[in-house]
Formats: C-alpha cells, sequence, structure tokens
C-alpha cells in the first residue's frame, strides 16, 4: 500500500512538473516573439477592384498621377490582388522610391487567378487554359486603364515564373519581363529521381518545397512536352534582339532552389542577345534589389 501511495505521489509530481515546463515554454514563446512588423512609410496608390469570369484584378494608379505604361503583376503563392499597398511587402518600398524620387510611374494591373495557378496553354488538364484567358481579357482590361504605351510585367516567385511563360510566349506584347526568384529549374516534374535528388543536392532546395513545387507543376501539365511549352529555359531557346528586356534577380540561397535555374536562364537570354539585367543577391527567397528594380520598371 506504501509502495502504491509513493507511486501515486511520483506521479502527481511529474504532471506537475511537466506542466510547469509547458507554461514556462508557453510563456517564454509569447516573450520572445515578434511584438510587430517593420512597415514602409509611403502613400498608396489609388485602387479600383473587378472580376471577369475566373480573373481578379485590381488597377493602382498612384495619387500624384501615372505615365501611360502599365505593369502586370502576377503575385506569388498564397497572396492575392490587394497585395500591391501592402506597407510590409517589397511592392510598398517600390512605391517609396518613385515618391521619393519623384518619378511618375506607371499603372499597375496586380492579376489574380487564386492564390496558387500557372499560366499554361489549354491542354487536357481541368485547371490548364489560363494564358489564353488572360490574353483574351487584355483588351477588356485596357479599356478601363486608359491608353497604353507600353507594357511590362512584373512577378514573384510563383509569379515570376508566370510572368516568363507570358512573356517568353508572347513577346510581341510586351516590352519589358521582369521576374524575381521565378520557379525556373534544370529539372523538370518528369525527371527520373536520381535527377531531382542530385539537383537538390547542388541548389540546397528543401526537399519538401521542392515536392510540392513538382506536384503542383503535374496538376496543369501532364507530360514532358507539355512541360517544355512552359518552362523558361525551352522557351529562351527559340529568343531573339526583338524579345522584351529581361530583369532577373534570385538569392544565393533560395529555399525553393531557384537560384541555379534562374542563373542559367539569365547567361541564355545574354547568349541569344536579349537585353538581360541580372542581379544574383546573397540572401533567402525573393530578396530583392529595389532601386535597380523600380528603375527597371519605368520607361523613359
Amino acid at each position: 500500500m506504501k509502495s502504491i501511495t509513493i507511486s501515486i505521489k511520483k506521479i502527481k509530481i511529474i504532471c506537475i512538473t511537466l506542466i510547469l515546463l509547458l507554461c514556462i515554454y508557453f510563456i517564454w514563446g509569447k516573450l520572445t516573439s515578434p511584438y510587430g512588423e517593420q512597415k514602409v512609410s509611403f502613400i498608396p496608390s489609388k485602387s479600383e477592384k473587378y472580376t471577369q469570369g475566373k480573373l481578379n484584378f485590381t488597377i493602382y494608379k498612384a495619387n500624384k498621377g501615372v505615365n501611360q505604361d502599365i505593369i502586370y503583376h502576377f503575385h506569388g503563392r498564397n497572396l492575392d490582388d490587394a497585395i500591391w499597398n501592402d506597407d510590409t511587402y517589397y511592392t510598398s518600398l517600390i512605391q517609396q522610391y518613385w515618391q521619393k524620387s519623384n518619378i511618375t510611374p506607371p499603372t499597375v494591373v496586380l492579376v489574380s487567378y487564386g492564390p496558387e495557378w500557372l499560366l499554361t496553354p489549354k491542354n487536357s488538364m481541368d485547371k490548364s487554359g489560363l494564358i489564353d484567358d488572360f490574353i483574351s481579357n487584355l483588351p477588356q482590361i485596357e479599356t478601363k486603364t486608359g491608353k497604353t504605351r507600353n507594357r511590362i510585367l512584373l512577378g514573384e516567385s510563383m509569379g515570376g515564373l508566370n510572368v516568363l511563360i507570358l512573356g517568353l510566349r508572347h513577346p510581341e506584347l510586351f516590352s519589358k519581363i521582369a521576374s524575381l526568384c521565378p520557379g525556373v529549374y534544370l529539372v523538370s516534374p518528369f525527371s527520373d529521381f536520381t535527377e531531382k535528388k542530385a539537383a537538390l543536392k547542388r541548389t540546397g532546395a528543401d526537399p519538401k518545397i521542392a515536392f510540392g513545387i513538382y506536384q503542383m507543376a503535374k496538376t496543369y501539365v501532364t507530360n514532358e512536352q507539355e512541360w517544355k511549352e512552359i518552362s523558361p529555359i525551352n522557351l529562351m531557346e527559340k529568343a531573339n534582339t526583338k524579345y522584351p528586356e529581361l530583369y532577373l534577380s534570385c538569392g544565393l540561397y533560395d529555399k525553393y532552389g531557384n537560384f541555379e535555374g534562374t542563373e542559367a536562364l539569365a547567361n541564355l537570354a545574354i547568349s541569344k542577345g536579349v537585353k538581360t539585367y541580372w542581379h544574383p543577391l546573397y540572401g533567402g527567397h525573393c530578396a530583392i534589389d529595389i532601386s535597380s528594380l523600380a528603375d527597371f520598371l519605368v520607361i523613359n
């Protein structure tokens, strides 16, 4: 009986100790969590939101006026068409730079088909065909923006891949492409396991992220040939000097493993005679050089 009593006391002590440790862990977590966010001081653009079938887009115009160019901005994964005026996002730094430099910027049209999507031509997959949908909607969008002089593409991460697909498949429609930390790879979602494993080792990509990217791509294309129709490396093989000017940037330690492919794309574009600005950066996913990007997006 005595031994049972001692055992119960030990269990109680252990339980109390565990509860105390959990409380300390919770309190320490609260105390050491960030108390706020670094925000950018800028004047937000005026905005108007529209929906056209599957397409959502918001038109942004700087309060002090805009020039006759349009930036079509394709957002990253899990974002939306409200991101341009977010005072914690890099887009607010671009606006701040223009305002401090007294630059009259383009109109910005932020494009969204939801939190996750790829601009692919129509194939057997249900989600495919968004590139055709966007092109067909261009005239309707531009009835709302006003007269257009130049179209400029801007995108980061998933959006960076989308602007490359769009701009390299339809180079006649766009003057410039700014692609930041895009999902460009030297292997395809249909490469064998050995090739993918070697790519993970070379790039230092997070395997979980890479697997998710490969699976996402397979919901839009079904085979290697369909992948080549949207792969920026393959599309750039057809490029000539009449292609849009290209701005590429990527962090050396991009956890998506994007640096290798983006650097290869930049070198290929230069070899094809495409006017290319390559900005390798010391940092992680979507490290961005704001001043050079903001200058690139304005055509004098």
